[in-house]
Order: structure tokens, then sequence, then C-alpha cells
């Protein structure tokens, strides 16, 4: 190759050689074609000597303005309009510099005049059609689904779904045979060489036609209906089904349409995105002190990673168990570096380590998520425990809020607070009526003369379960899944409301916000859509593992101590009120006596132990609405 060749090599790169060789080459073709098409292959012998006598001068000055214009900064993979036409700018300008050096020297008349109209003609043509031909050969355009390749048709033809075809049109693995869309003004066009075949319902038949093994669902922006809908289609017909990142997730930059990725439990049964008073909640946490009590447990977890986006003076993260703070430090530190945080073990029990808490860090706004909240277990040999930490925990760590003048205290409360049956139900209830206690008796201070300080404003929010927490059926359906099944059912007909973790997160912060503008103490009840069968969970888990309800047994143990057969979001004696945001609703629950308060502090003070039976006496007393003797199976 020569030192010169090697020089060149090891300055721009092995590929940028090439395709300047390539180029260099191609100029001569080009003259050389331009002679053959002339004379009908049969060049003479005087046009050969012509022929030999222009090409050194063509071939370095063409080459020249290839290098000058920037021809070689790019990749063929990814050649496009914009090249061609700096190809043709470098063509045309070359070739003229060329016949003015050749006009002075008498070689330019000896060049028959379709000689020099057809060479920048072929050389454009050879130059620009063999980097598209490169860059349909990498593309696997001519790939017509060989060998490993994955038919796959798309759902929706809305730009996200043409940027999915644009992109896995480079890749190996994938051919799009098609896309499925609702528009008719697509149906029957072309839109990136990938034909718009028919309407989504149509899938069934498309799959079975064209032998297509996986279909990827491209439409992030249409409503969560919509998208279950499609879901319901592809796992009825047993193919393989991929989605792109939701709407939110693209806009934002977070992750981009080819990060395609497997169906997971939230794309069938979450609901359409909720939407966030920014502002608002900007003025509620940004530049403040925020105390997330039960921060390493999945709400808490999850009610700290949306605070980040606010940017918070300091976030607090209050957690007993040592190991889930671990954890949530780990995670956080590598998340949010810049951001203070301080992560304290501490019982809310503790009314010493909570003064110490409070004074240290003076938050401004608390949000409680800190509870035993496991039905069963709290039922049996756990009930007091279960009595202390829900109602005893939450009025210490109300009262030190009081105190050092919190601004607002949230408690994430249950729908198993209304009507409750369990332990766990009523114990959370009674919190509820702990907060509402000490918000009017803050509301009957205010009214005082010598009474300056705001109170603190409290807040409660309510709703069902969430996809994924720890001690859910989810959870427990995967490890039995995995273990080749049974799966557990406790009833046929058993259901509960589902959200996932961040759509409740997010609508406790909005909750927290909108508390206070009826004076405080309201109880917020999320919209949790419709219930859900919980038997019915297990076999769209079945299915989104791969498997048949043949292959994983479904079996019925019966209700167990204190669960429903189905749970209830407000009780008959209440109603709800509408607010700014419509998947959030006020209950209008029973007032509570100041009084009333006083006794149970009392009495709970003095607990040491209780006995199961004796901690569901007292809260069949405290709780009117508690009933540990009613038949789960009727309760609505």
């Amino acid at each position: 190759m020569g030192n010169m060749g090697n020089m060149f090599i090891s300055k721009f790169g092995i590929r940028t050689f090439i395709a300047i060789v390539h180029d260099f080459t191609a100029i001569a073709v080009a003259w050389l074609l331009a002679y053959l098409f002339r004379f009908n292959f049969e060049i003479p012998d005087s046009s050969w000597m012509t022929l030999t006598k222009v090409l050194p001068w063509a071939i370095p000055i063409q080459t020249s303005f290839f290098l000058w214009l920037g021809l070689y900064r790019g990749l063929w993979r990814y050649a496009s309009i914009p090249d061609l036409k700096r190809i043709f700018v470098a063509a045309m300008l070359g070739y003229s510099v060329v016949s003015l050096i050749l006009w002075p020297m008498g070689l330019l008349t000896a060049i028959p005049v379709a000689v020099i109209v057809m060479v920048p003609l072929l050389l454009l043509l050879i130059m620009g059609g063999s980097r598209l031909i490169y860059r349909a050969w990498k593309e696997r355009r001519f790939n017509l689904g060989g060998y490993g390749t994955k038919l796959v048709l798309i759902l929706g033809a809305g730009n996200t779904a043409l940027s999915l075809v644009k992109e896995l049109s480079g890749s190996r693995d994938w051919h799009v045979v098609g896309m499925l869309d609702d528009d008719p003004r697509k149906l029957g066009t072309r839109l990136h060489g990938v034909r718009v075949l028919g309407v989504i319902n149509e899938l069934p038949e498309w799959v079975q036609k064209l032998n297509v093994g996986h279909v990827i669902i491209a439409m992030p922006s249409v409503s969560h209906r919509v998208h279950r809908h499609a879901l319901e289609m592809c796992s009825n017909i047993d193919v393989k089904t991929m989605t792109v990142p939701s709407y939110v997730d693209l806009i934002s930059g977070k992750t981009t349409v080819s990060q395609i990725r497997e169906i997971e439990l939230d794309d069938l049964l979450g609901r359409d995105p909720v939407v966030l008073d920014d502002e608002g909640l900007h003025g509620l946490l940004t530049a403040k002190v925020i105390l997330v009590t039960g921060a390493g447990g999945s709400i808490g977890a999850e009610l700290c990673r949306q605070i980040v986006a606010f940017t918070p003076a300091r976030i607090v993260f209050l957690e007993l168990n040592e190991l889930a703070l671990y954890d949530i430090q780990e995670e956080f530190l590598a998340r949010a570096p810049e951001l203070q945080m301080s992560f304290v073990i501490g019982d809310i029990k503790d009314e010493a380590r909570m003064t110490q808490l409070f004074a240290q860090f003076k938050p401004a706004v608390v949000f409680h998520a800190a509870a035993y909240k496991h039905v069963p277990l709290m039922e049996q040999e756990n009930a007091c425990q279960a009595l202390l930490n829900n109602v005893m925990g939450t009025y210490v760590l109300s009262q030190a809020a009081i105190r050092f003048g919190v601004e607002k205290f949230v408690l994430v409360s249950t729908d198993k607070a209304v009507n409750p049956v369990s332990v766990m139900g009523a114990t959370k209830r009674l919190a509820e009526m702990v907060c509402q206690a000490l918000q009017q008796s803050g509301a009957e201070r205010l009214t005082q003369p010598d009474h300056t300080i705001r109170p603190t404003c409290f807040v409660m929010v309510r709703f069902g379960n969430v996809l994924g927490s720890t001690g859910s059926v989810i959870p427990k359906f995967r490890e039995q899944i995995a273990r080749g099944g049974p799966i557990t059912v406790t009833h046929p007909e058993m259901t509960r409301y589902f959200m996932s973790i961040p759509e409740a997160t997010q609508l406790v912060l909005q909750a927290g916000l909108m508390g206070g503008v009826n004076g405080g103490g309201e109880i917020f009840v999320l919209d949790m859509g419709d219930p859900v069968k919980i038997v019915d969970l297990a076999k769209v888990m079945i299915r989104l593992s791969g498997l048949h309800e043949e292959d994983i047994r479904i079996i019925y143990t019966g209700l167990r101590p204190g669960e429903k057969l189905h749970e209830e979001l407000l009780s008959s004696s209440e109603n709800t009120l509408p607010t700014p945001h419509q998947k959030v609703r006020i209950a209008r629950a029973n007032q509570v006596d100041v009084q009333w308060l006083a006794d149970l502090i009392e009495r709970l003070r003095h607990v040491t132990v209780l006995t199961d039976q004796e901690v569901r006496d007292n809260l069949q007393q405290w709780v009117p609405e508690y009933s540990s003797k009613e038949n789960a199976l009727n309760s609505k």
C-alpha cells in the first residue's frame, strides 16, 4: 500500500480511505463508461489517447473537491438526501474546474459533446447509487424474513410508529410486514416503505394471513381503554406482544422509541396518565424540608422519587427497617447526589425520637406512609401491634408535627378503612379519626384571641391495592408461577381495586396539595377505576409469563381472617364532593368529638399487651362501623 497510504489510514481511518479510493475509481469509471457509451463500446485509438491525458487531471481535481466539501465526514450507512446534494455540488464544481483546465490545453475540444454531458451524470449515479445500495444492505431492506428474522406487525401508524419503522429497518432481527391503524386516510398507503394493511380490529386476520409471531403496540398517546383493548386482542391470539415506552417518557427524553419492551401488568391494569398541578406542587414542595415516614416501603419510596422532581430543600427518609433504609439510601445517593438528604432510623411510637427529629430538621410537610398493612398478619397474633403502630404511632407523629409548626400532614390511608372487618382496616380508620380530631382541635385553637400560629393542616388519602407493592398478590403470584404453580386464590369472586404505585403516589401528592382548601381534615378518595377479579389477574399473569392455564393450575383456598370479598372506598354514611382534579374526590366522613380523642389516647398510653380479641372488642367501641363478626362473603 505504501507509506503514503499507511499515513492516510492512520490519520483518517480505514473507512474514509476506502470511501476515497471508491470515489477515485468512480471518476475513472464515469469517464470510461461515457466513452464506451458514445462509441458503442468500440473506442477509437485517438479517443483512448485523449482519455489517458484527461484522467490525470480529472481524478485529483475532483477528489480534492470531494474532500473540501466534506463528503467523508458522515457514514455511508446513514447516507441521505443532504449527502446526495453534496455529491452533486462537488461533482459539478470539480467537473467545471477540470473543463476550465482542459480548455487552454486543447483537450476539451477533443472530447465528444456526448461524453461531456454524460460524465457528471454517470459520476453522480455511481457515487450516489453505491452509497444508497450500501445503506439499503446495512438496513436489510432486501431481507424479506430470512433465517432468524422476526416478522412483526405494528399497531398504529402515527409519528411514533413511523419512527419505530425507521429504526427497525436497520435491524437484522426484525422485519416489519405491515401496520394497522384506525385512521381511514392512512389505509392502503405506504409509510417509510411499509403498507398500512387495515384497522386494528383486523389484527387476528392479518396475524394468521402473514404468519406473524410478534406485535408491537406503538400508540403511546391513545387512551388506556384503546391500549388495553389492543393488549387483550394480542393475548387472545397468542402472539408475542411488546410496546413502546410511555408518552410521558418519550416527550421527556427519558427513553427512545427503539427501546421497545415486553408487556407488563401495569399495561393491562393501569389507567390513563395522571395530570398533575406542577405549579401548585412546586409551591408545596420546592425549597422545603419534606419528611416521609415508611420511606423504605413501596409507597414511601415512590413518594420520595416523585418529590425529588420538585427540588425540596431536604428529604428526610424515616424508616424503622434497617435494610430497607440502606436500600433506599443506595438508590437515592445515586439518583440525586446533589440533593440534601437525611436517612434516619426511628419508631413513630417513640415520642423522644420524633421530638428530636422534628426539632433537628423542622419539616414543612409530612407524608405519613408508615403502617402495618398486611390484613391476615395483623388479624392474628399481631393485633395489638397494629393498634399501637397504626393509631398511637400516628398520634405521636401528629403531635410532633403540631408542636413544630408543620404546614401539612398527609396520612396515607386505605380502602380497607371503609366499613372495616379487619383489625388493619379498623386501625387505619381510627388513625383517620385521630387526624380529624386533631384538625378540629386546631381549628378551635385558631379561634382564640391569643392564637397567631396557623395550625397544621391534616389530609387523609384513601386508595386500594397498588400493583407490585410489598406483600401484595403480584409478587406472590410471580413466585408461584416461577415454581410451576399452583396459583392460590382465596375465592373465585374476590375483587380488588388496583392502581400502579407511581399513579397512587402522584395522586397522594395532588390530594396533599388540595388539602386545606375546606379548612383541613378532608379525606380524599382516589378514583380507582373498576374493581378487578383476582382470578382474572392470575390468568393475565400466567399469559404474560408465556404459559397457558393448562400449564399453571389455579386453586381456591377460601377467605382468610379479616378479608372481604369486595372492598369499598366509601362507607354507607359518607358521600363525596368533586375536586378540581377528576381522579380525586372528597369524602364527607363522620365528624369526631375532640374529647373522644383525649380519652382514646389516655387508654392507649396504658396499653402494654392486649389479646387479639381484646383489641377487637376495643375497636368495636372506638370505630362504630367496624364489625369483626361480619360475614366477609356477604360484604359489599
